[in-house]
């Protein structure tokens, strides 16, 4: 099935929406269609004019922009499925600029193995194809991994901040190296950085007063 960004037949135009100027127009589809003008996709219908340019009218078509990202992840994960037999059920949710995949299912727990690893890969994979963020789940394992990681974090900040030594961290994704900084920064006197190249890296935690050493 073909995915479009938008679709127009006799039966169901799209909306038109009126306003003095292309914001004003915007701001009518914003109330009328309930979603935030980041999340609108238009286009100009008319414009009328009066003496010296200045307009007096513009009529536009509004729909909602991330329709057909969520149509790009549903393809991607039917065909998955198809070659990839697990027992999973999966639901799509937008928030804000946010795209959700909540995985469900007999065979979720193969998704948490290893941490998280199948999960984190098919997020992964899922951004590379979505105009928009894209954050997967399972069970909650979101929530549950970031406390985990910031309490880690946390843990070895306060131990460098007590003996002085710097500490480097296990090979990380980005997600998870972006918890570890916010968490460490916490700490006083203590910071971090990312060391490496490549979609992993490790963390270096040490102390300020040792930074440029």
């Amino acid at each position: 099935m073909e995915n479009e960004e938008k679709t127009e037949t006799a039966e169901e135009p799209l909306p038109e929406f009126k306003g003095k100027n292309l914001d004003e127009a915007i701001g009518h589809a914003e109330h009328k269609l309930k979603i935030l003008r980041s999340e609108l996709n238009y286009e100009i219908v008319t414009e009328k004019t009066k003496l010296f340019g200045i307009s007096k009218e513009i009529v536009i078509h509004a729909w909602p922009k991330s329709a057909a990202g969520d149509d790009k992840i549903a393809a991607f994960l039917e065909k998955l499925q198809a070659v990839f037999p697990l027992e999973l059920t999966y639901e799509i949710k937008r928030k804000n600029d946010f795209v959700f995949v909540i995985f469900s299912g007999e065979d979720k727990q193969l998704l948490l193995w290893k941490d998280g690893a199948l999960l984190l890969a098919l997020q992964h994979i899922l951004n590379k194809i979505s105009d928009q963020k894209v954050q997967v789940d399972c069970e909650f394992f979101r929530k549950r991994k970031e406390k985990n990681l910031r309490d880690y974090a946390q843990k070895v900040a306060r131990q460098v901040q007590e003996s002085g030594r710097n500490e480097i961290l296990d090979l990380m994704n980005p997600y998870e190296r972006r918890l570890v900084h916010i968490a460490v920064n916490q700490v006083p006197g203590i910071t971090s950085e990312s060391l490496g190249d490549g979609f992993l890296k490790r963390v270096k935690i040490f102390p300020l007063a040792k930074q440029g050493r």
